[in-house]
């Protein structure tokens, strides 16, 4: 982990400890506990299961596409991906430190730099497209509910839902034009030479050229083979909705009643997409004030305090913590030689 990433780190950590602070402050937490307390044994398993699911699909989906491209690899070796992905994205700025580290441990275990990047745009944009349906489809179909729920923070759901949209053009974009990503590729190269942070290489700028041709053979690929993109919408979908029906879990588990699961999970869902791309590491403490504030009429007294702890302890600081070891695990074993996980059939 390098010294950004420990900065990160140590902001999350700070935030996190503020958040903490602010829940504790003004709150029973003698009634919090004991609202835990009521909650169902097996809905806090299904909940935990879900929220391992939730980042190990992302694995999933990379490994389909990296077999689509002939690449014999394991499902376990993707999903470690995807848990990679998520402990840095989560101690980042507006997730944005998760696929670099994705792709230098795909790179160190054998797969081509142009295909692992393809692969891992294809996730980004399909992910993010997801989002953008679902979140245009809460605006038109559940604007007024909408409204009610998220009050003052609605402002903050049209700011997402634009910045999402905005960042799903600009992926496509790229994705579909050669000379723009060769253009991106060869001046980040110039950029990196004219402050000294590389030297001058002829052989290094003939590998990025012939990697940006392989990149366009791979996004052609996928451009001809529109199944395996609609196969990985579809199950993305499937994805996305699991975080959202976590929350529906705990709120059954808690023995509450009233609400359907159609409710509470367009809520949850309006949540993450309002604070997504925030910048902010794990996008904490925003993502606490909009939850008390959008599900105060869901779950009543300490239950909604009770409710998000347990909702945002699994479906972020559980799976970071996983996504953590995971990763440590990762750093320790890729200095090892013949770590060869995939190789091009």
């Amino acid at each position: 982990m390098n010294r950004k990433n420990l900065i990160s780190a140590g902001f999350l950590l700070l935030l996190a400890a503020l958040t903490i602070s602010a829940i504790f402050k003004g709150n029973d937490m003698a009634a919090v506990f004991a609202a835990m307390g009521t909650l169902h044994p097996a809905y806090l398993c299904a909940a935990a299961a879900t929220a391992i699911f939730f980042v190990s699909a992302e694995g999933m989906v990379i490994c389909y596409l990296l077999r689509s491209l002939n690449y014999r690899t394991k499902m376990a070796t993707c999903v470690k991906y995807s848990f990679v992905g998520f402990f840095f994205s989560g101690i980042t700025p507006s997730a944005t430190g998760g696929q670099p580290m994705q792709l230098y441990y795909m790179q160190k275990e054998g797969h081509k730099v142009s295909d692992s990047t393809v692969v891992l745009m294809t996730v980004a944009v399909i992910y993010k497209f997801v989002l953008v349906v679902m979140g245009i489809g809460i605006l038109v179909f559940y604007h007024g509910p909408l409204s009610l729920y998220l009050k003052e923070y609605l402002y903050l759901y049209y700011l997402g839902l634009f910045l999402n949209t905005a960042l799903v053009v600009v992926l496509l974009f790229i994705m579909v034009s050669p000379k723009c990503f060769k253009g991106i590729v060869i001046g980040g190269e110039k950029v990196l030479k004219k402050f000294r942070v590389l030297k001058s290489s002829r052989e290094r700028t003939d590998k990025l050229i012939e990697m940006a041709d392989q990149y366009h053979e791979a996004v052609l690929f996928f451009l001809k083979n529109k199944s395996k993109i609609i196969v990985v919408v579809l199950f993305t979908a499937v994805q996305r909705c699991s975080v959202f029906f976590l929350t529906w879990l705990i709120y059954r588990g808690l023995g509450l009643d009233g609400s359907s699961a159609f409710t509470v999970m367009s809520i949850q869902a309006s949540i993450y997409i309002a604070v997504d791309m925030l910048p902010l590491p794990g996008s904490q403490g925003i993502t606490e004030i909009m939850y008390k504030t959008a599900f105060s009429m869901v779950f009543p007294g300490a239950y909604l305090t009770a409710s998000m702890c347990v909702t945002r302890g699994l479906n972020f600081y559980m799976v970071l913590i996983i996504s953590a070891l995971v990763s440590l695990w990762c750093h320790f074993r890729s200095g090892k030689p013949g770590n060869v996980a995939a190789e091009l059939s």
